[in-house]
């Protein structure tokens, strides 16, 4: 079984991730692939195990290995771009506790599949150096410092003064980096779920459970939710209102035109995007180019469209003339920024672009080739119309199948969802 899904390597720790596999990944990249690596990790207790264990595989076949501690993915993307390294990033994201996560990362870009296809091969080439030659390890305490002033520099002249701002950081990698950047550029901030324990990371807060930060909102102009390891950003209104990724795709694609930002008048999402951001993009003169889910193929499909911006509803945005990957806290910043140009609360701005009903049902199930099952693909053609959307696919990182469903009528899209999941998971039945 191929270890490397849709975001690296990821599985319940001790089970279907283990330390032996952290030490092959380390080995594996210092003998074929570089003798610089830098390893940070979100907030879970098993980083600590996992880190050490990529240590040792890494430093064996003699790489030295930079340490940064707890920091966000983006910021390993960004330091591994500005130090012209490989990094591997130890988070499982949104995923809950129990699960951790090895990310990949070469000068700031994710691996492409077929390079992670070699490297797993590469995984059961065991290389020990002589003792001479063995690496050393090097707390990189200038990490949180490269990151936090690349991002402030990045915005520079940007001024959130006056402005109040509620952070729920999800107990996760962001809880020092993204109040210690607003409070940078001037704003007054609030943080709620900063103290992370090890096993806290995502545990009913942050951008996965909004509810939360939703009770906790007074007189702020906004609200800035992370998930575990801060590439998603998902954003509540001075009303209380979520204001996902899709929705901020379309108020910042529609602002960064008018700058003469936006290239080529496009903005990349998933299969998942709202058809309501199609239709108010189209009505702006952009287009919408959709790819299946996962943000490396939202990247692959910027790069080859030369796209200024692409994402998902889930929160994660690339703003790719200040990043390579997906961060919560540009996604948040370039929001922002448009509110104080145009003048308007996010309310405003978010109220612009409809919204379709959705409805998402996940399906517990290890058979994820019964997808492909007749009985469920009769049903999808059943209820497939013009202006209805259906996505059943096996998820990448969980032991799922997501059945999702789109269009004008919410009645009409529940029953569809739910025909179609209760007959995967009666397929699956005694196949697990």
């Amino acid at each position: 079984m191929r270890l490397f899904g849709t975001d690296g390597i990821r599985g319940v720790v001790n089970e279907e991730l283990t330390p032996e596999i952290a030490f092959k990944l380390g080995n594996a990249l210092a003998k074929y692939v570089d003798k610089r690596i830098f390893i940070a990790k979100d907030t879970r207790a098993s980083g600590d195990m996992l880190e050490a264990a990529l240590v040792a595989g890494a430093t064996s076949a003699g790489a030295t290995v930079y340490r940064c501690g707890v920091l966000p993915t983006p910021a390993l993307a960004v330091i591994t771009k500005l130090e012209d390294a490989i990094g591997v990033m130890i988070s499982a994201s949104h995923n809950p506790p129990e699960f951790n996560g090895l990310k990949v990362l070469s000068r700031g870009f994710k691996l492409p599949d077929e390079v992670e296809e070699t490297l797993e091969k590469r995984m059961n080439e065991i290389h020990y150096s002589p003792y001479n030659e063995i690496g050393c390890v090097v707390d990189y305490k200038l990490a949180f410092e490269e990151y936090t002033n690349y991002i402030v520099q990045q915005f520079e002249g940007l001024d959130l003064t006056g402005l109040k701002i509620l952070v729920d950081a999800g107990n996760g990698a962001a809880y020092e980096t993204t109040p210690y950047i607003l409070r940078e550029l001037g704003a007054k901030v609030d943080v709620i779920y900063n103290t992370p324990d090890g096993y806290n990371i995502n545990v009913d807060c942050g951008s996965t459970n909004p509810k939360k930060a939703i009770e906790k909102m007074t007189n702020h102009n906004l609200a800035i939710l992370h998930d575990g390891d801060a590439d998603r950003c998902i954003l509540l209104d001075e009303k209380k209102q979520e204001v996902h990724g899709d929705k901020i795709i379309g108020l910042c694609a529609k602002h960064m035109k008018l700058e003469g930002r936006l290239k080529n008048d496009v903005a990349v999402g998933t299969v998942l995007s709202n058809m309501g951001l199609e239709v108010f993009l189209k009505n702006n003169g952009i287009k919408l180019v959709r790819v299946k889910v996962g943000d490396r193929y939202v990247l692959e499909k910027m790069l080859e469209l030369n796209a200024s911006v692409g994402g998902e509803r889930s929160g994660h945005v690339i703003f790719l003339d200040k990043s390579t990957t997906g961060d919560g806290i540009i996604t948040a910043l370039e929001t922002i920024s448009v509110m104080i140009k145009s003048g308007k609360k996010l309310s405003e701005l978010a109220d612009e672009i409809p919204d379709y009903p959705q409805i998402m049902i996940n399906v517990k199930t290890k058979n994820k080739l019964v997808v492909e099952h007749e009985e469920v693909k009769k049903l999808i053609e059943k209820y497939k119309r013009e202006d209805v959307d259906i996505v059943v696919r096996p998820s990448g990182t969980e032991p799922l199948v997501r059945v999702f469903v789109q269009g004008p009528n919410e009645e009409y899209i529940s029953n569809a969802a739910y025909d179609i999941a209760g007959k995967i998971e009666e397929l699956s039945k005694g196949e697990d």
